[in-house]
């Protein structure tokens, strides 16, 4: 099954019709025709998208709306003709859209497969229950943003695309400007807009869609949403702009209140998937990197030097491993407190990565002690570089916020791997080896290498 809907309508032939109908296409459906027995189905079942028959009244959609563990569902409002009036009220109350019957089979279907495909985007980026976000449904009322969204009208002609503009903004929401096609062609660096409206035939027929598609192949504007603006009723074109990643539909006859809560509703949806990236790429950032030194961690440490240890398998090359521990670091915090200890331990990384080279490994993998790898570097080379990195923090005291400084010093253990595609050595066995080395040196007088071959 490609996805759970739950069908809410007290009219059964209506129930049948959808369950067969949704079924044949693949989904799993539930099917209930009371109101509250749809908010506790929701709340056990947990579908993907929930259409409802506007024939129980709003007060279901606002008790789906107004629940915590609901809210985030989409719904899809079914409504008659003689219902259409209530469009606004229902998309105001957090409505992911408002159908009215007659529904032709394939429009349906592409709205939900668009649905599903943003829900899908969600759960790709690590769910939106788990990271208190949602890009659909938009149960909350009217989002307020530190900055309103910026709503890009791409029309052919100029008079239109004014009047427009000038119609939208007396909403009040959000800020457009009108974009001419080659100026969306042509926009590949800066800031994007957050939202296109884009008319359906610009340019000739279909000429909206086929930007709508390069607009989502690039990298800059691949995650900004889409409204395609359709200038006439033309069969098959919401279905087709769906299946090319449109997120909204629209016709000119709209009014222009509905189209403008429509595209602040674009607005708040890619605002959210911006707030989930931006979430996401944050909890990676800190799975590699250490947050006080901006080094990497030590379980990105050793999985590099694995990563360095078999390139080095594949070449008759060697590379070296260090232990570095920065020497009486807890007299530094028992004399001057943590802070100074923080300081310290910064000011050292930044001597350590400013003496490396590029394709040198560098990770904090305990309390002050970090590991280096340099791959295709002899044994020689290697001992020049360590003595290189101990005078680099001998060389200059470090200074610390209550004005004094404090003498620092590190000590490092080293050892070598690799040499040909024979070498049977593990990298814990190598950092192990190193350590020793270390103990060595703290040992005999802090501030110096000490040097362990492996054994043959």
């Amino acid at each position: 099954m490609i996805g759970k809907i739950l069908i809410v309508d007290d009219v059964s032939s209506n129930r049948i019709v959808f369950k067969v109908k949704l079924t044949a296409a693949g989904y799993q459906t539930l099917t209930t025709a009371d109101g509250e027995v749809a908010l506790r189905l929701a709340l056990v079942e947990r579908p993907d998208i929930i259409v409802l028959n506007l024939s129980l009244g709003m007060d279901t959609l606002k008790a789906l709306k107004a629940h915590p563990q609901t809210r985030r569902i989409p719904v899809i409002v079914v409504a008659t003709q003689a219902q259409a009036a209530l469009r606004l009220q229902a998309l105001r109350l957090g409505a992911e859209d408002f159908l009215t019957r007659p529904i032709e089979d394939y429009t349906l279907q592409a709205r939900l497969r668009a649905v599903m495909r943003m829900r899908q985007a969600v759960a790709g980026l690590g769910g939106a229950a788990n990271h208190g976000l949602g890009l659909l449904g938009l149960a909350e009322p009217a989002q307020t943003f530190a900055l309103p969204g910026q709503i890009a009208l791409v029309l052919p002609q100029a008079d239109k695309a004014m009047r427009l503009r000038r119609d939208l903004a007396a909403m009040g929401q959000d800020r457009f400007v009108i974009m001419a096609p080659e100026e969306v062609h042509s926009n590949t660096t800066g800031s994007a807009p957050d939202v296109y409206l884009l008319q359906a035939d610009l340019g000739g027929a279909g000429g909206g869609l086929r930007i709508m598609s390069e607009l989502l192949s690039r990298n800059s504007t691949r995650n900004a949403s889409f409204c395609i603006w359709a200038t006439h009723a033309a069969s098959g074109l919401s279905a087709t702009a769906f299946d090319l990643g449109a997120h909204e539909v629209v016709d000119e006859t709209m009014p222009t209140a509905e189209l403008a809560l429509r595209l602040h509703r674009l607005v708040a949806r890619k605002r959210d998937g911006d707030r989930l990236r931006a979430s996401v790429e944050d909890g990676l950032r800190m799975a590699i990197y250490d947050p006080l030194t901006g080094l990497h961690n030590r379980r990105y440490g050793m999985a590099q030097l694995a990563a360095i240890a078999d390139r080095a398998r594949s070449t008759v090359n060697e590379f070296a491993v260090l232990v570095v521990d920065i020497d009486r670091f807890k007299a530094v915090n028992d004399r001057w407190g943590h802070a100074a200890g923080d300081a310290v331990l910064v000011e050292v990384a930044r001597r350590l990565t400013q003496y490396l080279r590029p394709t040198d490994l560098l990770a904090r993998i305990g309390g002050e002690e970090f590991l280096i790898a340099l791959p295709a570097t002899s044994l020689a080379d290697a001992q020049i570089i360590a003595q290189g990195l101990c005078r680099a923090v001998d060389g200059c005291a470090v200074d610390l916020a209550n004005g004094t400084k404090a003498e620092v010093t590190i000590s490092i253990g080293m050892t070598t791997g690799g040499g040909g595609p024979a070498d049977p050595v593990q990298i814990s066995d190598l950092v192990a080896q190193a350590d020793r080395a270390l103990m060595h040196s703290k040992t005999h007088g802090r501030n110096q290498v000490t040097i362990v071959r492996r054994a043959a």
